[in-house]
Order: C-alpha cells, then sequence, then structure tokens
C-alpha cells in the first residue's frame, strides 16, 4: 500500500522536495518550508513510500534502454496498455511513411462503418484511377464491383493502391477530398503531425507523419474497433490474381511472435518501415520502426525490439481503484486530515531491474477547505519513472470531513500566525 512520509517540517507553508532521505526513513525524502505570498494555500507534494508488500519497482529504465539500439534511423516502442514509450528514436521527426499511412484509410473506413455510413457488403465501381495506379495492387479491373470488405482485404493484406483509391472516392468523391479528411480526422484522433495528400502513401511533397503518431494510430485502430481488426492478421489473399498474395508483414509468420498486426511500408526514399503490434501473456506491445534498407533487415530490427520489451519491462498493479494513497490536510475541519483514494486500478509498465529510484508523490493545493465531500477531485498521484516518464492518476477525498468548531478556529487561527511568524523569521 502506498502511504505518505512526510516530516512535521513538511506541513509548513510553500514547500519544495529536497531528496534527501531524513534518517531512520530511506522511503521519505525531506521538505523544508519556504516563504510563501499566500497566508495558507499552497500545493503540496507529499512523497509517498513504496512498500515492498504492494509493489516491487524497477525504475533504472534509462540503464535498461542504453542496452537496446537499432537500425532503424527511426522508431519507437510502447507499451498498449499504459501508454509508456519504451524506448524511442527519432520519434517526432516527420518521415514519408509510405504504405504505413494506408493505417489511416483503413481508419476512415473503419470509422464510416462505426457511424452506419458504410457497409461490409456494399460494392462500388472501379474508376479509372484507381485501375490505373501504379505501386501495389490487389488486382482490380474495371469491370469489378468490389465489397468495402474486398477492399479492405486489399489494402490491410497486400497494400493495394488501387483499392485504397476505390474507397476514397466511395467516401468522399475524390482523392484529393479523401485525403483533406484524412488530415482532419487524424488531428481528431490526436495525431500531432500527420498530413495526408493521398490515400496510398505514394511519394508527395509534403504527405508526412511521424512514428509517434504511427504507434498511436496503431494503439487506436485496436482499441476502438475490436471487431475489425482480425483482417491484420489474415495471412493472404486473392483477388485478380493468379495466385494469393501474402501478407507483407513477415512477423505474422513466426511461430511464437505474438504479431497480429499492423503495417508495412516501403518506397525508394523512404526506406522499408513496419508499424507492428504483438500479444504475448495478455500483455500488449506497439512497436514502429522506419528507414531500414531491406525489408529482412526491418524484420529482424522489429523481432529484436519486441523481444527485448517483452523480456525487460512488465506490467505492475500498484493500486486498485479505491485504495487510500494518503492524506490531504484539511483547514477548519472536524479532523486535520481526510484520507484520499484513487478512482481507478494503477497499473504501470516497470522494468525488472532496480527500485530505488521510483518515486510516488502525491499534489494537491491544500489545505483543503472544510466541509470536504466524500469523492471530492483532491489532486493526482504521480509516480515517476526513471527513464519512462511519469503516470498520474486523480485522487479523490475517502470520506466526508464537517466544518470544525470554535475550537478548530481558534486553532487554526494559532497556526497561521505561528507559521507566519517562522516564515519572517526564515527570511
Amino acid at each position: 500500500m502506498l502511504r505518505r512520509a512526510l516530516s512535521p517540517e513538511a506541513r509548513q507553508p510553500g514547500i519544495e522536495l529536497q531528496g534527501i532521505p531524513p534518517e531512520g526513513n530511506p522511503c521519505s525524502r525531506a521538505l523544508r518550508p519556504k516563504t510563501d505570498a499566500r497566508p495558507f494555500a499552497r500545493t503540496i507534494a507529499a512523497v509517498l513510500a513504496l512498500t515492498a508488500a504492494a509493489f516491487s519497482v524497477a525504475p533504472n529504465v534509462s540503464a535498461v534502454a542504453q542496452e537496446i539500439d537499432t537500425r532503424a534511423k527511426n522508431a519507437i516502442v510502447v507499451d498498449y496498455t499504459t501508454g509508456a514509450v519504451l524506448f524511442e528514436k527519432g520519434s517526432d521527426e516527420a518521415i514519408h511513411p509510405a504504405s504505413m499511412s494506408k493505417l489511416m484509410t483503413v481508419e476512415m473506413a473503419f470509422h464510416a462503418l462505426s457511424q452506419g455510413r458504410l457497409q461490409l457488403d456494399e460494392t462500388f465501381p472501379v474508376s479509372e484511377a484507381a485501375y490505373q495506379k501504379e505501386g501495389s495492387t490487389m488486382f482490380l479491373d474495371l469491370r469489378d464491383r468490389p465489397t468495402v470488405e474486398d477492399l479492405l482485404r486489399g489494402i490491410i493484406v497486400v497494400s493495394g493502391n488501387d483499392a485504397c483509391i476505390v474507397l476514397a472516392e466511395a467516401l468522399a468523391g475524390t482523392e484529393e477530398a479523401f485525403s483533406r479528411r484524412m488530415t482532419e480526422r487524424g488531428a481528431d484522433i490526436g495525431l500531432t503531425d500527420s498530413v495526408f495528400l493521398n490515400s496510398t502513401g505514394l511519394p508527395a511533397e509534403g504527405h508526412r507523419m511521424t512514428v509517434r503518431d504511427l504507434a498511436t494510430l496503431g494503439a487506436h485502430l485496436i482499441r476502438e474497433y475490436p471487431e475489425h481488426y482480425f483482417y491484420f492478421a489474415e495471412p493472404d489473399f486473392k483477388w485478380g490474381a493468379p495466385a494469393a498474395q501474402k501478407n507483407r508483414n513477415q512477423l505474422l509468420f513466426r511461430s511464437g511472435s505474438g504479431v497480429d498486426g499492423l503495417k508495412t511500408g516501403h518506397t525508394e526514399d523512404a526506406g522499408y518501415g513496419i508499424v507492428t503490434s504483438a500479444e504475448r501473456e495478455g500483455r500488449r506491445i506497439i512497436a514502429v520502426v522506419a528507414g531500414l534498407d531491406t525489408a529482412r533487415e526491418r524484420t529482424q530490427e522489429m523481432e529484436r525490439l519486441l523481444s527485448w520489451a517483452f523480456r525487460e519491462f512488465r506490467l505492475q498493479t500498484l493500486a486498485k481503484e479505491g485504495d487510500i494513497v494518503g492524506e490531504a490536510e484539511v483547514w477548519i475541519g472536524a479532523a486535520s486530515t481526510v484520507p484520499l483514494a484513487i478512482t481507478q486500478d494503477l497499473t504501470v509498465a516497470m522494468p525488472w531491474v532496480g527500485e530505488e529510484d521510483t518515486k510516488a508523490v502525491l499534489i494537491y493545493d491544500g489545505p483543503i477547505s472544510a466541509p470536504v465531500r466524500k469523492g471530492d477531485p483532491i489532486g493526482v498521484l504521480r509516480i515517476s519513472i526513471p527513464g519512462v516518464g511519469p503516470v498520474e492518476t486523480d485522487v479523490v477525498a475517502a470520506e466526508d470531513v464537517a466544518e470544525g468548531g470554535y475550537m478548530s478556529r481558534l486553532g487554526a487561527g494559532a497556526q497561521f500566525l505561528l507559521n507566519k511568524l517562522m516564515a519572517e523569521i526564515s527570511s
């Protein structure tokens, strides 16, 4: 269980963390007062003790991360459940995503299906533009009328540019209009640096994404459209070709890899890239690599990064919804403190090594003015894992605290005067 480890000196206006453990309590951090212009309200950062009975932590991620690198120019590895970035390299650099940007074309179709604007058995004609489109193809003919499901398989499994054009024209009239909608929709779902100028990912100046956005998009597809995710794991697809075309994601065929999606990409200028999702023993990792020289290198680098992520990190539940994680000071209340509880399970991605550098900090503006009602939002609990970044969850009052009577007000007034005097002396 988490508990707050505050020294008496911490209960002063305007505290700051010093990072020096007081004698006899290696889990806490010494806090000292500093002058604050506000009479009593301040942001309190209470360091919590991390007890071995509650969880074992492995904070030294920077040391772990240094053990892995990649030949990819750009890469990111993300824990799907927590969103923690386990490794990144050039993750915010704009790249040409090649066919990996077809994931956004697929998202547009999935979104339309979820809204009822599109049906899987609906058919569309093949335009001259789609028929003539260069690059990978599902071999559509001008006389064909493929269903939406056929087109989705043509895009996801065999990366058909012709299928992208048919779908784009069906949803927006023209590929240009569809591309504008892709960019707008991308921003709506959290893509921060993506601009789409076509539906296929073919080279176009200004058509760009980042590997971070590609990871975000992959996670979005899995989370929002689980009923359609199975398409990404299909091994092959046959339409107009003499034989079925195999899925270009070679990791689908590696025993024990856990890979079940998502999309490869390649152009001469962009090199080889892939957005991958893998699940092992109930834990999912999203990873992206880009800018590699060969398809074989792409497969090798992705397999290596996935194996590293599953081996070196684990999911750890630190506290359950409703658990008491600390307390907040109450101003003129029937009780001097109120217990605080988290509003959801707190699960984080932890490396397997070390434990001493992970910190849990309770942050709130206080003291909290009475009365306090159970469920009132109070602040946040922040877990800092070096190299992974902070994880925060909301904390609320776990019980009511009524207003205090005459003696509580008298004591609060005396404490305020004492605090003010101490602040003047220290200044």
